[in-house]
Formats: structure tokens, sequence, C-alpha cells
């Protein structure tokens, strides 16, 4: 990147309006986040977004600011994995710090609760809208694996109410495992 400061100008700018105005959680925040950092800057391309979504979703800690640490040190090094990591904790910081303060007057106010109801329709559309978006792109490649996953997975969750962490696991395993056995038998990199 040519210009480093106003990379970290508008890298702080950018996670720090995308986590002032996102409500819904990591999913929310990594759809914005490819909106912003693929779809509008080009700083990433989709399959690396694709990636730090699973490795975001996989590491230990809030979803959100796995991706910005991934997103920061993707566009900037360290530096911008400190600029968007500070980007995004310093909106959900300070609201909560005003809600506590509030918070009999918001639990109880039958507005607030209504409004926050509404807020959660708008989230599952904008999650859905994630799975769609990156989702294609798997789906897109015509790989039977890819498909047996996605399904086998979401028949894990939903029917058999298996935690997603041994999904996650288990997914990454048998990728593991067929990407091994692919680079050995082609003796492709990957």
């Amino acid at each position: 990147m040519k210009n480093k400061p106003e990379i970290l100008l508008k890298l702080l700018i950018s996670t720090l309006y995308i986590s002032t105005f996102t409500f819904g959680g990591g999913f929310v925040i990594i759809t914005f986040m490819k909106k912003k950092f693929v779809d509008e800057l080009h700083w990433i391309d989709e399959d690396e977004m694709l990636d730090m979504t699973a490795i975001a979703q996989s590491s230990p800690g809030a979803i959100a600011v796995n991706a910005a640490i991934l997103v920061g040190w993707k566009v900037a090094g360290f530096i911008g994995m400190l600029i968007s990591v500070i980007g995004t904790i310093i909106p959900p910081m300070i609201i909560l710090t005003i809600i506590s303060f509030f918070y009999k007057a918001f639990a109880t106010n039958i507005y607030i609760i209504f409004i926050l109801k509404g807020m959660q329709a708008g989230v599952a559309a904008v999650i859905l809208d994630v799975v769609c978006s990156l989702g294609y792109n798997v789906v897109s490649e015509k790989n039977c694996l890819h498909y047996l996953i996605m399904i086998i997975a979401f028949i894990a969750t939903f029917v058999f109410n298996m935690n997603v962490i041994y999904i996650i696991i288990l997914s990454a395993v048998v990728g593991l495992i067929f990407t091994l056995c692919r680079q050995k038998k082609g003796g492709e990199k990957v």
C-alpha cells in the first residue's frame, strides 16, 4: 500500500463507522466489512474475506474483533491490526458504558424493547445476505466435498443439535486431509 498514514486513517474511520452503526454481533459486522473492504475499497478479495470469516469464527474471542485483527493485518500489518481493533472496540465500549448508567430506564421502556425486537429481523436479513454472498463462491466451485460438508454440518446442527465447535473442528480436519491428499496425489502446491 502506497500511502500508509492515509490507509491507516481510512482503516480507523471505516472500522469506527462499521462498529458504531452495526447491531447484531460479529456476523453482521463481517457483512459490512466485506462490503467496505472487498466491494468498495478492494483491499481484500472475496476468497480472502471468506477465509478470514472462517478463521475469525473458529478463533477464541469475539468474531468482530477477530475479523478486525485479520483485516487490519492484511491491509497494513501490525499497526493496521491495532488500528482496526481500536476502531472496532471503541464504539461498543462507549455505548455499553452509557447504557449501563441508564440500564433500568432502558430495560423497562416498552419502546426500547420494540426497537430491539425490530432490530432482530434486520440482523437476520443481514446474516442471510452474508451467507448468500460468501456462500455463492463455495457453491459455484461445484466441489462435491464442499456440498457434502455443508449438508452434513446443517444436519449435525439442526437435527442432532451438535455443538458448532465440533463441526468446525471436523470440517477443518476433513479439509486438511483432502488438501494433503490432493497435494500428494497431484504434486500441486496449495
